[in-house]
């Protein structure tokens, strides 16, 4: 070698297969793939077409020796020489301690702690370890680090309804059984019927102040954001739940008057006029509220048999079902010039509806609420020995559940 002349580097002979030039071209060309993961396919890929580490660079805006580091790993181990060395890092700073008490942080309201926030961010999270002493500094992504060990999310919040209906078990037996066409321990005849039925309440038709722009190439709707009022109406509905047929009518306003008109539509047309028994699976809503709206119903059409769901259990009534349906498919973006077209929409969706659907694929079976029932009980149970002193006396709640 001449002296004062650099030794000469020759790019690496690469030579795919047909499965790595596949998963090359596949990293690639992703869209997803990490930028890195991206940029070392693409270098590979060039390589195998037999450019130089020069040319390569140029193309990807790199330096000539990153090209070559990641043409000669792949040449001497493949695939897996793509992926990055692993690395020691920096040693930790922050002790098992102090990733306790920051759980345990977290895992407390912040108003129980006297801070005035309704739910933990990472930042506050970070801010109020170093106040609090648990440790010097500390960043929020290391708050997030720390958290998503154990899958804790703060700021998030789920709500919940807890049961306080003292008839809860038999009366959310009682309408999962007519879902699975029983009654009271007897299977249902093949000329009795079950309707589930409720409101739908304060459908507004907001106008918007500029038309709404259909979706274009790489451009979803668009929806405006300003908006006049054109008034509300209530949406009523009964739902066959065997035979997937639906049946509504749209109101001013909720009642009794608005309710027993929709049991009219129904009950004067076939099958449920000549049939044996219809069962009217309602809430505990004012308009179909106790039994005196079962007497009610039961003097005009005395084929009928109302059954409420429990209180607050609303999610045993399957015509919520078709309501989030309708509030997806018909109301969302809330886009009307007028009322009435609110009910032309609405009324023309029943139709369209009907022409297609099947009965709801209802999968809360009894044994499932006497699982549930038992789980409560458990939980109560524990509960209660826990608050409860040793030689007192006392009732599970679960058992007045289902008294």
């Amino acid at each position: 070698m001449e002296a004062g002349r650099l030794p000469a580097f020759h790019a690496r002979l690469i030579t795919l297969t047909t499965a790595e030039r596949r998963r090359l071209t596949a990293v690639a060309y992703s869209h997803t793939a990490g930028y890195q993961q991206v940029i070392r396919a693409r270098i590979v890929c060039d390589a195998a077409r037999g450019d130089s580490n020069a040319a390569i660079a140029r193309r990807h805006g790199l330096t000539v020796d990153t090209v070559r580091r990641w043409r000669g790993r792949f040449a001497d181990e493949g695939l897996p020489g793509l992926t990055d060395r692993p690395r020691p890092g920096r040693p930790t700073r922050i002790t098992a301690v102090q990733v306790a008490e920051v759980k345990a942080l977290a895992c407390q309201l912040p108003a129980e702690t006297g801070t005035p926030l309704s739910t933990w961010s990472c930042p506050e999270l970070a801010a109020e370890a170093v106040n609090r002493g648990i440790i010097p500094a500390i960043s929020a992504s290391s708050i997030r680090r720390i958290l998503v060990r154990d899958t804790l999310k703060p700021w998030q919040h789920q709500s919940w309804i807890f049961i306080r209906d003292p008839q809860f078990a038999v009366k959310a037996a009682r309408v999962l059984g007519l879902y699975a066409r029983e009654y009271d321990g007897v299977a249902l005849g093949d000329d009795e019927y079950v309707i589930s039925s409720d409101e739908k309440t304060s459908i507004q038709a907001r106008c918007r102040c500029h038309p709404t722009l259909a979706p274009g190439v790489a451009r979803m709707m668009r929806v405006n954001h300003e908006y006049q009022r054109k008034g509300a109406l209530a949406y009523l509905a009964a739902y066959d739940v065997h035979q997937a047929r639906v049946v509504g009518h749209c109101s001013p306003k909720t009642g009794i008057g608005p309710f027993m008109t929709l049991a009219e539509q129904v009950m004067t047309q076939e099958p449920y006029a000549s049939a044996k028994r219809v069962f009217w699976v309602v809430d505990n809503g004012s308009s179909h509220r106790g039994q005196a709206a079962a007497d009610r119903l039961a003097r005009r059409f005395p084929n009928t048999v109302m059954v409420h769901t429990p209180i607050h259990a609303s999610w045993t009534n399957q015509i919520e079902i078709y309501f989030s349906i309708i509030q997806r498919k018909v109301l969302t973006p809330n886009d009307f010039t007028s009322l009435d077209q609110v009910e032309d929409r609405l009324t023309a969706f029943e139709h369209r509806y009907n022409a297609t659907a099947r009965p709801f694929r209802w999968k809360f079976t009894p044994a499932d609420l006497e699982d549930l029932m038992a789980r409560i009980e458990r939980h109560e149970q524990k509960e209660q020995n826990l608050q409860q002193p040793a030689g007192c006396d006392h009732q599970p709640a679960a058992l007045v559940l289902a008294a």
